[in-house]
């Protein structure tokens, strides 16, 4: 019987395995195969052992002086910043009617739906760099500056509008847990916490909502940590081109596409597609420390 039962839960497994085997597993281990050879689409890879880590590490200028730099800051704000911002949005929302609560949870959910379209709609025309670009219009007026500013053409400014639009957009699935996690939480609890000491919202949050919704909050910090080092567009969008300004903008992701993509070196695309693996691992495993289950 206790065998049925194990073949009856691995039959209802078998299409997620499947799936994930296809589209997860295997194109990463085939990442990691090619990150040790040349390979240009068109020859057989070439074996070269470590060469492409070597050159990533050593000899790659853009790499060490910009793209790592850039991931790394980008990282550190957009990650727990929208981490931060997402958290504290899910609990304001918990503590108001449904009917309100709905509509602001569809508002603030939804540019991370939209963000292309609202990327070259709405950043482009507020940061655009003529007269018209609201930015640049508002200072003009009211004389902070004489001349527009070439904002998503700046390397000064670059970076700064790329964190401000990916917190704007950050509000995605991983808020919808928290939101849910805040929601689920039994009343009682924070009555029990009253009566044994709890004392303000602040020591609340601390000590009964974050410990309550653990999962929900695992799951919010391993979707900021694939999220912010997925992005990679938003730099090319809003500058209009791959590579960004003196590479002001320029993540790492936009460096796998650069070698990957347009100069078909797919061998030292996968080594770099391997570090970010590597990155997003150690962030994830940093984030179940935090807030996985000890069981």
């Amino acid at each position: 019987m206790k065998t049925r039962r194990w073949n009856e839960a691995y039959l209802f497994l078998t299409p997620y395995i499947v799936m994930f085997g296809t589209f997860i597993i295997i194109p990463v281990l085939v990442a990691i195969a090619l990150s040790f050879t040349y390979f240009n689409t068109v020859e057989m890879p070439r074996w070269l052992g470590f060469k492409n880590y070597i050159d990533l590490l050593t000899h790659d200028e853009i790499f060490m002086q910009h793209v790592l730099p850039n991931t790394i800051k980008f990282a550190l704000i957009v990650g727990p910043g929208g981490y931060l911002i997402s958290f504290l949005l899910a609990w304001m929302l918990a503590q108001i009617p449904q009917k309100p609560r709905t509509i602001l949870a569809l508002i603030i959910y939804s540019p991370s739906m939209t963000m292309g379209v609202a990327m070259a709609v709405v950043w482009t025309i507020i940061f655009s760099g003529d007269q018209a670009g609201y930015i640049n219009s508002l200072l003009l007026n009211m004389g902070l500056i004489n001349a527009p500013i070439q904002w998503l053409q700046s390397p000064e400014h670059l970076m700064t509008i790329m964190i401000i639009v990916s917190l704007w957009s950050s509000m995605g699935v991983g808020f919808l847990a928290m939101l849910a996690g805040v929601l689920n939480i039994d009343q009682s609890i924070y009555e029990a916490g009253y009566i044994d000491g709890v004392r303000n919202r602040f020591q609340e949050i601390f000590y009964i909502t974050i410990p309550s919704m653990k999962p929900q909050m695992l799951f919010g910090a391993v979707m900021a940590v694939v999220t912010t080092f997925q992005a990679g567009d938003i730099g090319v969008q809003l500058s209009g081109g791959n590579p960004t300004p003196q590479y002001s903008g320029q993540l790492i992701v936009n460096h796998i596409s650069d070698y990957g993509l347009i100069r078909y070196e797919m061998g030292y695309a996968s080594a770099i597609s391997v570090i970010l693996i590597i990155g997003v691992y150690m962030l994830s495993k940093f984030s179940w420390k935090l807030f996985g289950e000890k069981e």
